[in-house]
C-alpha cells in the first residue's frame, strides 16, 4: 500500500491510500480542479478512484465532494450521520443518492484488495469516524479530527505500519491568537482538536518495531508553524514513557496546498 496527502490543514484535507489496483481517496475538502491535480501528480485520474471515504460533513473535508461525485461517479463511503449531514448541506449540491455507501464503525468493508475499516472520533460533528487501511498484513491509518483519544483510540491504531495522525494546533499560539473566545474553546475542546503535544503523547501509546513513518497533518493555518508542530511532537515521544526515540521513525509534515511525500508500506 501507499499514501500520500494531496493536501492537508484546516483548509482542505484529501489523503490518498492505494495499490496498484485500488486507489482510495479520505475526504475531499478541495476544489475539484485541486483534486485532480494532485492525483495527476500521482499518475492518477479522477476516473481511476475506486471509492471516496468522508470522515465527517465540515466544508474542509467535503468542499469539493459534490463537483467529484458528479463527474465521476465514485462510490462514496460515510456513515449514516454523515451521509445525511452531507445531503443537507447545499454547498455541496445534488449527489445521486446510489453513490452513498453506508458504513459502520469497527465493522470492516472492502473496496478492491484494501480492508477499511472506520474507528470513532470525538468531534463536533454528526457522526464522524477515522480510517483504518490493511492489506496484505500491512497497515495504515488516517486520524484527524479527534478532539481527545481515550483506551479505544489507542487499541484502534496499534499495530500500524504508518499513519497520519492530527497536530493541528499550539496551545500558546491559540490561546493568543485573534480567534473569538468561543471558538478557541471549541478547538481546545474535547469535540475539538488534537494540540502538536496531544499528538506526540497519543503517538507515544501507539509507537511500535513495525512503524515507518508518521505524517502529521490537518495543522491550523493560524495556530500553528509546520517546524513548531515537527519539533512538538519529536520532544514528546523523546522525552515520553516509551521505548523509542524521533529518530527511530521518519516524521513528516503534509504540506497545505499541494501533494507530500508519497509513503510506501
Amino acid at each position: 500500500m501507499r499514501m500520500c496527502s494531496l493536501a492537508s490543514g484546516s483548509s482542505g484535507n484529501c489523503i490518498y491510500i492505494g495499490s496498484d489496483t485500488t486507489h482510495i481517496l479520505v475526504d475531499i475538502g478541495i476544489s475539484g480542479k485541486k483534486c485532480d491535480a494532485g492525483l495527476s501528480s500521482l499518475d492518477l485520474k479522477g476516473s481511476d478512484i475506486s471509492g471516496v471515504l468522508i470522515t465527517h460533513e465540515h466544508s474542509d473535508h467535503i468542499k469539493g465532494l459534490g463537483v467529484f461525485a458528479r463527474k465521476y461517479g465514485i462510490p462514496i463511503y460515510a456513515t449514516k450521520g454523515t451521509i445525511n449531514a452531507i445531503k443537507n448541506d447545499r454547498t455541496v449540491g445534488v449527489i445521486d443518492d446510489g453513490l452513498f455507501e453506508e458504513i459502520k464503525k469497527d465493522k470492516s468493508f472492502s473496496i478492491g484488495d484494501i480492508k477499511c475499516n472506520a474507528m470513532r472520533v470525538s468531534h463536533d460533528a454528526a457522526d464522524p469516524v477515522a480510517y483504518r487501511f490493511g492489506r496484505g498484513g500491512k497497515k495504515l491509518a488516517v486520524c484527524t479530527d479527534l478532539g481527545c483519544y481515550d483506551d479505544y483510540t489507542i487499541e484502534s491504531l496499534k499495530g500500524m505500519d504508518a499513519l497520519l495522525i492530527e497536530a493541528n494546533h499550539d496551545i500558546r499560539m491559540l490561546q493568543m491568537g485573534p480567534y473569538p473566545y468561543m471558538l478557541k474553546q471549541r478547538i481546545m475542546s474535547d469535540r475539538g482538536h488534537l494540540s502538536n503535544e496531544n499528538s506526540g503523547k497519543l503517538l507515544c501509546e501507539i509507537l511500535n518495531d513495525h512503524v515507518n513513518d508518521i505524517i502529521l497533518g490537518h495543522l491550523s493555518k493560524e495556530n500553528n508553524y509546520p517546524e513548531l508542530a515537527f519539533e512538538a511532537v519529536r520532544m514528546e515521544i523523546t522525552v515520553g514513557d516509551n521505548p523509542y526515540k524521533a529518530n527511530d521513525f521518519r516524521i513528516n509534515v503534509a504540506k497545505r496546498d499541494e501533494p507530500s511525500e508519497v509513503i510506501y508500506v
